[in-house]
């Protein structure tokens, strides 16, 4: 097996993503109800509106924006912004979902190759953008040129390396 790239900061894994939003109840209500997240403990130390979710191995840190204009409400669906992906096991039980919730999305189905990709984009109650999608369905192909799989398709257990502390999904399959 190659390793692929180098990491120099000996990174491990994306930890959270940050996002201010206008009202941390309706953005942890969104969340929770419509991708799952759990609520969990924020630090004592913080002293400012906001609330820790988790899931999926990554954390979402709500902030409330002390200026409620500076969250800028999107109202438009553009499949060229700033975004979060989750993938998802089917993409028809994701949209026949978001129809019951009456949620406002823009499905695109791409194709490369012969492998189809489908995608459903649509906001939070902030205007960030979510995507789900069945992206595994597309190789992860580095500019060098050599394979690499997807972690989702791997039932393997990690192995962390003294210089990468990287996982087996992200080496190169021979």
């Amino acid at each position: 097996m190659k390793e692929i790239g180098v990491n120099p900061l000996f990174l491990k894994s994306l930890n959270h993503i940050s996002l201010r939003c206008r009202s941390v109840e309706e953005s942890v209500d969104f969340y929770t109800k419509v991708l799952g997240f759990v609520q969990v403990r924020r630090p004592g130390y913080l002293d400012f509106d906001g609330a820790w979710l988790f899931s999926y191995g990554i954390g979402i840190h709500l902030i409330r924006s002390e200026d409620q204009d500076e969250v800028a409400k999107k109202t438009e669906i553009n499949l060229k912004d700033n975004h979060i992906s989750f993938q998802c096991e089917s993409i028809g039980v994701v949209e026949k979902k978001l129809k019951e919730m009456v949620i406002k999305y823009k499905r695109q189905v791409v194709e490369e190759g012969g492998i189809y990709v489908h995608q459903l984009f649509f906001h939070d109650p902030d205007g960030f953008m979510i995507e789900i999608c069945n992206c595994d369905n597309l190789p992860v192909i580095p500019i060098a040129g050599e394979m690499v799989t997807p972690c989702s398709r791997l039932h393997i257990p990690v192995i962390d390396t003294p210089l990468t502390s990287t996982k087996v999904c992200s080496a190169v399959k021979n």
